[in-house]
């Protein structure tokens, strides 16, 4: 069963080695937890999961490979918490009337009676043996008994018997195929640093007053920078039209880089960049900051990240005047062209995903434009957009 569980876990591409595998087969062998299936959960997880993004890949396996295993009942000896003995809903059956529940046949059935259940009742029950409730013996709800079931609001095990409990998958907005919230986004912006002591000497060097005092006899108090990142950022985000059904996405990533980085500079434009570009929107229309004026004032070692869905007509692209907003002298692309030329380390953040580009010719279009460099707002995307800002 171990070696299965492994090699599903490889199948699945988490990246578990055979020394990792080991070292989890000699924890269990020198008794590191006891036998139960709870801890094998969370030691196998220490043991073999090293990158946050595959917790949740790594909880559908586990729940894959031993489905079941925990309606194997623990023989141990333990004291019953009092809050259990004090649940207004505990219920008392002997062990006859325990013998004539019946299981109702494995994973499959259960989930289909559960979705019918879930269909037909209208309100909440209790003491009951059929519906979702609580204090009963079906096998959906909460405390109550039944030998193979599904909790259902409650805090914790009782009987330790509920198929479903590997499965709650509390990791899953962690995987790397997913959209990515505003606390991985920062997990992820953090690779991209660079830190050096710039500044004025406005911090205690420790270690330097330590050795001059050491050194001349007295009191020598030095002075150092503060260390900080010194990668600097200029950020272009999309505002508008298409770009409103994924404002929380740009939000979070505005949120993290602000963050993240003390040189940040932003900038909003629609749809494609063109001659200008503005700071606020809502007053888009009257204070806009010529292109050119940012591309001279942000010297080349900026690293340019590039958000928006790159969903738009073609002749947005392509065509002066092809804006949807005003007479574009130039092409989109010709400015496109312009800001990755000055700036080597220059990607395009696209938070639709990565295997619907193909459907929308613009997306095509930038994506060439950009050399490839056009990543999904996923955690994989953003590893491999930080990955090529720091070459």
């Amino acid at each position: 069963m171990f070696t299965t569980f492994f090699t599903e876990l490889r199948a699945a591409k988490v990246p578990v080695t055979l020394k990792e595998y080991l070292t989890l087969l000699q924890a269990l062998e020198v008794g590191v937890t006891a036998r139960r299936v709870e801890e094998f959960y969370y030691l196998s997880r220490a043991a073999l999961v090293k990158d946050e993004r595959y917790l949740d890949r790594f909880d559908q396996i586990f729940g894959h490979v031993f489905k079941g295993l925990d309606l194997v009942s623990d023989a141990v000896e333990a004291e019953i918490p009092e809050d259990w003995l004090r649940a207004v809903s505990k219920l008392y059956l002997s062990e006859e009337e325990k013998r004539r529940i019946e299981e109702l046949g494995g994973w499959d059935k259960i989930m289909e009676e559960l979705k019918k259940r879930l269909a037909e009742q209208e309100g909440r029950h209790a003491g009951g043996n059929k519906w979702i409730g609580t204090g009963g013996t079906s096998p959906y709800g909460a405390y109550g008994y039944n030998p193979a079931g599904i909790r259902i609001g409650q805090h914790e095990s009782r009987h330790r018997r509920a198929i479903k409990v590997w499965d709650k998958r509390e990791f899953k907005d962690l995987d790397d195929g997913v959209e990515i919230g505003t606390r991985n986004i920062k997990v992820a912006l953090r690779k991209l640093r660079r830190f050096a002591r710039t500044g004025a000497a406005d911090e205690l060097d420790l270690d330097g007053t330590i050795r001059g005092t050491a050194h001349k006899g007295y009191l020598d108090v030095q002075m150092r920078p503060e260390r900080r990142n010194a990668v600097k950022v200029l950020m272009f985000f999309d505002a508008g039209g298409s770009m409103d059904w994924h404002v929380k996405e740009a939000e979070e990533l505005f949120s993290a880089a602000r963050t993240e980085f003390k040189h940040l500079e932003y900038f909003y434009f629609h749809n494609c960049i063109y001659e200008s570009v503005w700071r606020d929107n809502a007053r888009r229309y009257t204070e806009k900051t010529p292109t050119w004026d940012v591309l001279h004032t942000y010297p080349a070692d900026y690293k340019v990240i590039i958000v928006g869905d790159a969903a738009m007509s073609p002749y947005e692209i392509s065509h002066p005047g092809g804006s949807v907003e005003h007479m574009n002298e130039e092409a989109g692309a010709v400015w496109l062209q312009r800001l990755t030329s000055i700036y080597e380390h220059c990607i395009w953040l696209n938070p639709v995903a990565e295997e619907h580009w193909n459907w929308t010719p613009s997306t095509k279009m930038l994506h060439r434009l950009m050399a490839g460099r056009m990543y999904p707002m996923t955690l994989d995307g953003l590893d491999r957009a930080i990955r090529e800002l720091m070459r």
